[in-house]
C-alpha cells in the first residue's frame, strides 16, 4: 500500500506488449501476469517482474527455456521379409516419423550397408529404401534398419531370401 507500479524485464530490457507479439501483461488485485499464449524457443529467457511503491520495491525472478517438441522415432511401415528370384531387383522399405527427424542406417547381418553401386540407400520425405540393383544368393540374410534421434531409437529387420 499504496498499489504498486509493475514492471517486466526480459534478460534485464524493460518488456513491452510490443517487445514480445502476442504477450499480453497484466496487474489486478495484487497479480501481475505476464501471458505467451504460443512460446517458441525465442522465448526462453530470464524474466523478471518488479513491484515499486512509496514503501519500497519487490522483484522476482524467473528463468523460462523453451525445449524444441521431441518425439522418438517410430516405424509407420516396418521392414518385411521377402523371397526373390536371382537377378531380381530388390526394394526394401520403411516409413518413419520422429522429431527431429532420426538417422537412418540400414545393416546386413549387423553390418552396416553404405550406398554403392550394388546397394542404394535412398530418402524421399519418410520413406527410406535400399535397393538391390541385382540380387544374388550371398545377398541373402537378416536386414535392420535403426531410426534414431535425440529422443531415442528403434530398429526393424526382416530376412531377403534370393533362390
Amino acid at each position: 500500500n499504496p498499489v504498486p507500479e509493475v514492471s517486466w524485464f526480459r534478460d534485464g530490457q524493460v518488456l513491452t506488449a510490443a517487445a514480445l507479439p502476442g504477450a499480453q501483461i497484466s496487474f489486478s488485485d495484487g497479480r501481475a501476469v505476464l501471458m505467451i499464449p504460443a512460446v517458441t524457443a525465442a522465448h526462453s529467457g530470464r524474466f523478471s517482474v518488479r513491484a515499486t511503491n512509496g514503501a519500497g520495491q519487490a522483484t522476482s525472478t524467473a528463468e523460462l527455456l523453451v525445449t524444441a517438441e521431441t518425439a522418438p522415432p517410430n516405424f509407420i511401415q516396418r521392414l518385411q521379409s521377402v523371397t526373390v528370384t536371382q537377378g531380381s531387383q530388390v526394394r526394401l522399405d520403411v516409413r518413419v516419423t520422429g522429431i527431429p527427424t532420426p538417422v537412418v542406417k540400414f545393416y546386413r547381418e549387423g553390418a552396416e550397408i553404405q550406398s554403392s553401386a550394388d546397394f542404394q540407400i535412398v530418402q524421399d520425405g519418410d520413406l527410406y529404401s535400399l535397393l538391390i540393383a541385382e540380387a544374388f544368393p550371398e545377398d541373402s540374410g537378416t536386414y535392420s534398419v535403426s531410426a534414431s534421434n535425440s529422443s531415442g531409437r528403434t530398429t526393424s529387420t526382416a530376412e531377403l531370401l534370393v533362390q
